[in-house]
């Protein structure tokens, strides 16, 4: 898919997922999500050609204008909708699949500092994860889970399961 394809792609996405977008200019105008989320492909594409400091130097203005933080290492499939994307965190190496929902002060990170190692969590296609919930570890949230508002997640969440609470329970 062609770059020009996927940005359509992002803007029908987020104008389908927001409720209170009325037409695709307005998405493409005033979406911080979806402006975080463009920054990331860009940083992302410069991170794989091995262009890291302006890669991570792309991620952090990206971070000031938007207020979201997507490491250029993180591996991120089609369709992220990044809701009120205020205060969301996602590590280096983090793994994140296809049509997958995050509210605003999703934390994707880790539990440690090791180095050269899975520290983030792997997230599966349609997953939702609510405001303010923070995944750590090299845990496993999969596909079409879901992850309660506030909810701490320090286990796996298995298929289409949901986990909510601190620490947080599969429901």
């Amino acid at each position: 898919m062609n770059p020009f394809s996927r940005l359509r792609e992002d803007i029908t996405e987020a104008k389908r997922r927001d409720p209170a977008a009325r037409h695709g200019l307005e998405v493409f105008l005033v979406s911080s999500g979806l402006h975080a989320v463009w920054g990331y492909r860009f940083a992302h594409m410069l991170w794989k050609w091995r262009l890291r400091l302006i890669a991570r130097m792309v991620s952090q203005l990206v971070r000031f204008l938007t207020g979201v933080e997507i490491h250029p290492g993180a591996t991120i499939g089609r369709r992220l909708f990044i809701d009120h994307g205020m205060g969301v965190v996602i590590g280096a190496t983090a793994i994140i699949g296809d049509d997958v929902l995050l509210f605003h002060g999703v934390t994707l990170g880790g539990r440690g500092i090791e180095k050269d190692c899975r520290r983030h969590p792997t997230v599966g296609h349609r997953v939702e994860i609510g405001a303010n919930a923070t995944v750590l570890g090299p845990v496993h949230i999969h596909d079409d889970a879901r992850i309660g508002a506030n909810a701490v997640v320090l286990v796996d969440v298995p298929m289409g399961k949901t986990a909510v609470g601190v620490p947080a329970r599969i429901v």
